[in-house]
């Protein structure tokens, strides 16, 4: 398994995914740069994602959505705020309605990855950081935690080269 800690903050109303990769930061910058790797693991292995829109750049707009099982789409979108290759992604990040619009009454939070050299491999500390204790509380219930695990657990053989 590649997480190797989970850790939810309610006094800093974040939460924060650790997980660590055999291979170098450049190639893991990689999965964030490249819609078409980061399709292949943003979601759950069950609701993977299909990104529509994806300007990377400071400023630019993401949009996507994930298919549920039934075939229930879930949409979201991203604003890239800020973009240190090959190190730093920082964003914000929402859901969407059926029309790609943010839905205002869940709130947007913002979402950091730091991507680290440690010798062996790369680091890659993701932390979500929500706008109040409520909108945190309704994440975690709604299976974010669980969801980024699971999406990072995919990572390993995207890496290793397995086939699309």
């Amino acid at each position: 398994m590649t997480v190797i800690s989970s850790t939810q903050s309610p006094e800093a109303l974040s939460l924060t995914i650790v997980a660590e990769f055999s291979a170098g930061v450049e190639r893991v910058w990689q999965l964030w740069e490249d819609p078409r790797q980061l399709e292949r693991w943003w979601g759950p292995p069950t609701w993977p994602a299909t990104f529509e829109t994806f300007d990377f750049q400071p400023g630019g707009k993401a949009s996507y959505y994930m298919t549920g099982p039934d075939g229930t789409k879930a949409r979201g979108w991203w604003r890239f705020t800020a973009i240190g290759a090959p190190d730093r992604l920082e964003l914000e990040d929402g859901f969407a309605d059926d029309d790609g619009n943010p839905v205002e009454e869940v709130g947007s939070a913002r979402m950091s990855t730091a991507l680290e050299d440690t010798g062996a491999g790369t680091r890659m500390t993701v932390t979500s950081t929500f706008a109040n204790a409520d909108q945190m509380e309704k994440m975690i219930q709604m299976g974010m935690e669980e969801g980024m695990g699971e999406a990072m657990g995919q990572i390993d053989a995207i890496l290793a080269g397995a086939p699309v």
